[in-house]
């Protein structure tokens, strides 16, 4: 199954992480972690009501996005965070 954003927004999906660990060794639990603010574009929906602006990310991009945005999904076992794009902070390159 595929996503394809409508509008202004994009569809990212979260980057793997290394296990977080305490200085003395103790492994996190996903759920004693922050959800991460990088993620990779993976759709970017046609611009605001198909008016045909360019959108300033691409497929592929990797982001930085804003901490409370978006709205998170769980789509064939993949966890996908919709955003608009007014919420993407900067493009990591």
């Amino acid at each position: 199954m595929r996503l394809k954003p409508l509008g202004n927004r994009v569809v990212l999906q979260y980057q793997e992480e290394e296990e977080a660990k305490t200085q003395s060794g103790i492994i996190l639990p996903d759920s004693a972690k922050e959800k991460p603010q990088t993620a990779v574009v993976i759709a970017v929906g046609p611009g605001k009501d198909g008016d045909g602006k360019e959108m300033m990310v691409k497929e592929g991009d990797r982001v930085i996005y804003s901490q409370y945005s978006g709205t998170e999904i769980k789509l064939d076992e993949e966890e996908y965070i919709i955003v608009d794009q007014s919420d993407i902070i900067a493009i990591v390159e």
